[in-house]
């Protein structure tokens, strides 16, 4: 038979390794939902991306529209004067 102190240190082991078991179990879930929240971010930023592209090639000429307007402005500023 073995004696009592060595009964009572491997029932101690046991508990710790099932503790740590447990604890590693824990670590994991909660890493695999970290790289899960990563992936989702990824995702949700390619999506963004995609948009601004869309809508970066979609938007007014501002600056172009702005020019056509001044230089008609001009012209017709340059007709009333001319036909006076």
């Amino acid at each position: 038979m073995t004696p009592p102190e060595s009964r009572d240190v491997a029932l101690e082991l046991s508990e710790l390794r099932r503790t740590m078991e447990v604890g590693f179990a824990q670590q994991a879930g909660q890493l695999a939902l970290l790289v899960q929240r990563g992936d989702q971010t990824d995702k949700k930023l390619d999506e963004h991306e995609t948009r601004i592209d869309a809508l970066e090639r979609a938007r007014w000429p501002l600056p172009s529209v702005a020019a056509v307007t001044a230089l008609a402005a001009l012209g017709l500023t340059l007709y009333e004067i001319a036909g006076r």
